[in-house]
């Protein structure tokens, strides 16, 4: 086959794939019931696909692994970029969840920062994260050193710390929620329940997320500290370096990019927080704000959830989820940096 032969079937086979496709969404859209719009749309995908493969070029190559690489790019852009698109385009307008009316600007996003609920939500979404990352990696990094020791039974202590991480955080927070509501009511004779007080029910959130979440990170920590070549370790010890000085001076610097992973999963892990959040406590109890009750336990995730889908507004909760995956970007892009910068330091 020639090239200008090739060329040409090429190009039709594009033209011919673009229309179809072009034709299987129109039906779509009009609202046509032909049986033929999901085939039609498959063969237009092929009949394109086929075309930029057959087309003559230099970088014939690079085509080839551009369309191996399509199915990954497709989805991604089908479940990611497109979704996220249309939630950008959706916070713009009064979207009921179906469809909208008009478009309102940048009203939805003026609305939220007037919140008093949001701005709440907010603030005790920041405090709880920061506590809850120092807390997991804290307690992990100490269950990790106690797992790489020399103590009796440290493979059953691995397995035994690393289970909590296996339950769902619904059914692990309905679980805690039995336990502070009735066990430890019952065990210290007139108490009250750590959920009836809003300071006190968002040191039981983190009480639980600490310990379903530290076995996971545990496990990474020791991947890391098994990693660190063991005739370094004698070398400090027959130089007489103490067990503090080892760990600080060889262990922890030659185990940075470790800490750069764990503390990055915390982070983002703690900032998302929603479902030990409404399996404990709902967003329980209320506590007056500026002369308004709101939800005292009451994460960002929790937040965006209430808004859309218990109290209807579809727009606003969008809006408010927009606004959550920028300000999680931001956070974890200025974590990583700053983590890898320590890195290169140590």
């Amino acid at each position: 086959m020639n090239v200008q032969l090739k060329k040409t079937i090429s190009i039709f086979a594009m033209a011919a794939g673009i229309i179809g496709m072009a034709a299987a969404l129109y039906m779509d859209f009009s609202g046509s019931a032909s049986t033929v719009r999901g085939p039609l749309l498959i063969a237009g995908a092929v009949l394109v696909l086929a075309g930029v493969y057959l087309l003559p070029t230099r970088k014939h190559r690079s085509i080839i692994n551009v369309l191996f690489l399509f199915p990954l790019i497709f989805a991604f852009a089908v479940t990611v970029l497109i979704p996220f698109a249309c939630g950008i385009f959706y916070s713009m307008t009064d979207w009921n969840g179906i469809k909208f009316n008009k478009f309102v600007g940048l009203g939805n996003y003026i609305s939220m920062f007037k919140s008093n609920d949001y701005i709440y939500s907010f603030v005790v979404t920041f405090i709880f994260t920061v506590i809850n990352m120092l807390a997991v990696n804290l307690v992990a990094f100490g269950l990790a050193l106690l797992c790489t020791s020399k103590v009796k039974g440290r493979n059953f202590y691995r397995a035994a710390y690393f289970i909590p991480n296996l339950i769902g955080g619904i059914v692990l927070g309905y679980v805690w929620q039995f336990i502070f509501n009735k066990v430890m009511t019952t065990v210290i004779e007139g108490s009250t329940s750590m959920l009836t007080d809003p300071n006190l029910a968002i040191a039981a959130i983190l009480i639980v997320s600490t310990w379903q979440y530290a076995g996971y990170i545990m496990m990474i920590y020791v991947t890391g500290l098994q990693s660190v070549p063991k005739d370094i370790l004698e070398a400090s010890n027959v130089d007489g370096a103490s067990q503090i000085t080892t760990l600080l001076k060889i262990k922890v610097p030659m185990i940075a990019n470790t800490f750069t992973v764990c503390i990055f999963l915390t982070l983002v892990n703690s900032f998302k927080q929603f479902d030990l959040n409404l399996a404990i406590t709902n967003g329980a109890p209320s506590r007056i704000l500026a002369g308004k009750p709101v939800q005292a336990t009451e994460f960002l995730a929790l937040n965006i959830y209430n808004t859309a889908i218990s109290k209807n507004q579809y727009a606003l909760g969008q809006t408010k989820a927009v606004v959550f995956f920028i300000i999680l970007a931001i956070v974890s892009l200025t974590q990583v940096s700053i983590s890898k910068k320590k890195e290169v330091e140590m």
